[in-house]
């Protein structure tokens, strides 16, 4: 679908849609190849209606460090992948400064489709929305089930919808950042939970006005997972 076009639902996926929950297009499989093909047909709520596609996550099944970000921007839509915007190539740039490799991440969203509005005056660009906390919520399935699939020893939340998916609505990256948090995936075993480090979305480094530092930070932050896990 051509970007500011709109898909029309049929009354069908509008009732699925209603619930609010990607919990029934999820199945049962935790191989990432059958949950990436399943999640192209989620109505789980209604961002896929404007989306050009869903956007899964990328990366091995053997990552140790799973990245959490927000949700797909503009480039991510129409490519279909996480992280290969501007955003993402500062994130490379970050990852390998930190010294954490390719073999080692796996890269996702917490939020499969781009939610955006149109730019003011008719122009064609479309203006990034973030997530409301329902959309975090219908699709914290998708989450949990490639935290399954992967099963990381890290997990790394880029930013403030990637912590409410996790932690829920209270969360706050200026209160987290700099620790590290422990979360307790549901339906699991672990009574230790898994690591987490927060940081800021990449997407904040480019918007600041002193890049230089804020990329150091985000590099300190991903050093933080990389000693983890040694």
């Amino acid at each position: 679908m051509a970007p500011g076009r709109t898909k029309r639902a049929d009354p069908g996926e509008h009732r699925q849609a209603s619930a609010e929950s990607a919990e029934p297009f999820v199945p049962d499989s935790r191989s990432l190849a059958t949950l990436g093909a399943a999640a192209e047909s989620c109505r789980g709520c209604d961002l896929y209606r404007n989306a050009t596609q869903t956007v899964f996550g990328s990366g091995p099944k053997s990552a140790r460090v799973l990245l959490l970000g927000e949700q797909p921007g503009d480039k991510e839509d129409l490519v279909g992948a996480p992280f290969v915007g501007p955003a993402g190539k500062l994130l490379d740039r970050a990852l390998a400064a930190a010294g954490l490799e390719e073999p080692d991440v796996y890269r996702t969203n917490a939020v499969k489709h781009f939610r955006w509005k149109p730019e003011p005056g008719g122009g064609k660009r479309r203006i990034h929305e973030s997530p409301t906390q329902g959309q975090i919520t219908a699709c914290r399935p998708w989450l949990l089930a490639e935290y399954e699939a992967v099963h990381p020893a890290v997990i790394v939340v880029l930013g403030a919808s990637a912590g409410k998916s996790l932690f829920g609505s209270s969360f706050r990256v200026s209160h987290a950042r700099g620790t590290v948090q422990t979360w307790s995936p549901p339906r699991s075993a672990e009574e230790s939970g898994v690591d987490v480090v927060v940081t800021v979305h990449p997407s904040a480094v480019l918007r600041s006005d002193d890049r230089e530092a804020a990329f150091s930070g985000l590099v300190d932050d991903l050093r933080t997972a990389a000693e983890l896990l040694r």
